[in-house]
């Protein structure tokens, strides 16, 4: 009877042991994994991913209130809103139960947010960001070129494969970055992206809490940005709202139908932005332009969905804190609903006021650019504000690329591009606040397009330098780096050389430069560095004077300083008169150019060389 008895109570420990255990695996995902307390919004939406997890009732301990319990037509969801207002840094322990009994619990932390996190400051004017593929830029740790949990591994020799730069490889060169005169890093995205092939660029994610392995760790990335922070540099988040990858968890099992949008059979968009402002569109093109996926890689997110609005916003959010970033660039920004991503960026405005977000807008004219900036005039008009607060200029990017490779002026080429492009600015809210690049990781390279010619390059470099706005430099332009990209984007995202062990050319130490690099970075240091201190070109109010004989003028001033810059586009010698700018000469006798050193007299007639531009500090 004693035996009977030990092995009924042992089949009993037994059943017990094997229902807890499958209770614990029961939960196999929790989105957010932790949270923060003491939050502006108190709401919080947990995501609870398991196995028939919506049969269920959820409750949380602390007296906390449940708002809201969300269940979808996919039983292995559960979406969980509860009030933390008021609460303190805790542990909440959330129960899960079925027919009144406790079936497993969950564990849940809200964690103590940073010290005046909620008035961190972002980039602005002052900034001058450098943009790093972080696969091409340094392979800090060999050890992780691939993991066994994602499909491509690591192959330097495939133009397009994995080739093993990572965040390690950054803060290993935070001081290369930093001696440039870059205040500001904006990475592409670095979370797991487990595409079979070309998942190097990022922007197809398959898990949006997680750093792909092959880049690092999360806790590598909050790394990064402290070892920024203690250089005085900011970490810009490059964020993806449109799309995930068709790798994504989510995509096997999705929340719901309506998470992404879906047609009959498969719809592209088809990248005609336009048609979001045309009052003239019809309903059919407005939805296939919102609504068609990016690339069949890419599925597309449905932001009117309240669950997939609530969950992006709480993931961009999440990351603020957690890593402590600096600020957001948003990848194809306006491929989504307007009205849902007006509610994102403004839910990350309201918790963060000074928190800057620039949107990529691919499009190639003022008005359209402009809508999408915060209060705009033009959006205005039809009842519409984006709270979106940065643009990026692709007006000025290709005038850029083009303007400085045009000797010959006419009515509508050469240097007036950039007067007639400026001439613009009444369209935008807030022209401090546009982002201003010559060449990113999606277009052609600066330098190709000049043929290498080393003062284009300079003129180039001088005009994002000293003009309205936020200037970006792309990673290797500043060593002369190319690439064409008629053969690729590959070619066009070429590893920065020094950045893997056993490079023959060391381009990140002074010492490893070719005299050739060394010319093209020498500049660019000195006149970024310059940069980093001289308010007149951060917020400094601009007056500019038609172009004459392809040469083009304009004064960046503050009420204690003045600079003058001057171009010379042609392929000769050129003389510019001064009398026409003393407007803004005023009672200055000399300007003192920035990079040489050498002091201009502005009584009359300055001399400038071929294909060249002077930056002078007015005395």
């Amino acid at each position: 009877m004693k035996n009977q008895k030990t092995s009924l109570i042992y089949k009993l420990i037994l059943i017990a042991l094997i229902f807890s255990a499958s209770a614990k695996a029961q939960i196999q995902k929790v989105e957010p994994p932790f949270w923060y307390a003491e939050m502006k919004n108190p709401e919080l939406q947990i995501m609870f991913y398991g196995k028939n997890i919506a049969q269920y009732e959820a409750s949380v301990s602390n007296n906390v209130v449940i708002k809201n319990v969300e269940k979808t037509e996919n039983p292995n969801y559960l979406f969980v809103t509860i009030d933390t207002q008021n609460l303190k840094a805790s542990e909440l322990i959330f129960s899960f139960k079925t027919k009144n009994k406790v079936a497993f619990t969950q564990k849940y932390s809200l964690k103590e947010r940073r010290a005046n996190s909620a008035n961190r400051k972002s980039y602005d004017a002052s900034d001058m960001i450098y943009l790093i593929m972080p696969d091409r830029f340094a392979n800090g740790n060999a050890k992780n070129d691939s993991d066994a949990s994602l499909t491509e591994k690591g192959n330097r020799q495939d133009p397009s494969g994995r080739h093993g730069g990572d965040i390690e490889g950054i803060i290993k060169n935070l001081d290369y970055i930093s001696s440039l005169g870059a205040t500001t890093i904006w990475n592409t995205p670095l979370c797991e992206d487990n595409d079979k092939q070309h998942s190097y660029h990022g922007y197809a994610q398959s898990d949006v809490y997680k750093i792909d392995p092959r880049y690092g760790t999360n806790e590598d990335y909050v790394r990064l940005s402290a070892e920024m922070h203690k250089k005085d540099m900011k970490l810009v988040m490059d964020y993806v709202t449109n799309h995930w990858g068709i790798t994504h968890w989510m995509i096997k099992d999705m929340p719901t139908k309506t998470w992404f949008n879906q047609f009959e059979t498969f719809t592209q968009t088809h990248h005609r932005r336009e048609v979001i402002t045309d009052p003239h569109a019809s309903k059919l093109d407005q939805e296939i332009c919102i609504d068609g996926w990016f690339v069949p890689s890419m599925p597309d997110l449905n932001l009117r969905n309240p669950l997939v609005a609530k969950y992006l916003t709480q993931n961009a959010i999440w990351w603020i804190e957690y890593v402590n970033l600096d600020g957001f660039r948003v990848d194809t920004y306006n491929y989504s609903d307007p009205t849902a991503m007006a509610n994102w960026a403004k839910s990350i405005t309201n918790e963060y006021p000074n928190f800057n977000i620039v949107g990529e807008i691919w499009m190639h004219n003022q008005a359209s650019l402009a809508y999408w900036q915060k209060d705009s005039k033009i959006g205005a008009i039809e009842n519409y504000n984006s709270n979106l607060p940065s643009v990026m200029d692709f007006t000025l990017q290709s005038q850029i690329t083009s303007a400085f490779n045009e000797d010959n002026p006419t009515w509508d080429n050469g240097l007036i591009k950039f007067y007639n492009n400026f001439a613009m600015d009444f369209l935008y809210p807030n022209t401090d606040n546009i982002l201003i690049f010559a060449e990113n990781h999606d277009t052609d390279r600066m330098n190709d397009k000049f043929k290498y010619d080393l003062p284009k390059y300079k003129l180039a470099m001088t005009l994002l330098a000293t003009i309205r706005g936020i200037p970006q430099v792309y990673y290797g332009s500043e060593i002369g780096m190319g690439g064409d990209k008629s053969k690729g984007d590959a070619d066009i995202r070429q590893d920065f050389p020094g950045g893997w062990a056993g490079d023959k050319n060391n381009a990140l130490t002074a010492a490893g430069r070719t005299p050739e690099q060394a010319k093209y970075f020498d500049f660019t240091s000195k006149l970024f560095n310059w940069r980093k201190s001289n308010e007149a070109v951060h917020f400094g109010k601009m007056t500019h004077y038609i172009p004459e004989n392809n040469t083009y003028v304009y004064f960046r001033s503050t009420d204690a300083k003045t600079v003058m810059v001057v171009f010379n586009n042609n392929a000769k010698e050129q003389i510019v008169k001064t009398n026409r700018f003393k407007e803004n000469i005023k009672n200055f006798k000399s300007g003192k150019d920035v990079i040489t050193g050498k002091t201009f007299d502005l009584s009359s007639e300055i001399t400038l060389e071929p294909k060249s531009a002077l930056v002078l500090e007015l005395e």
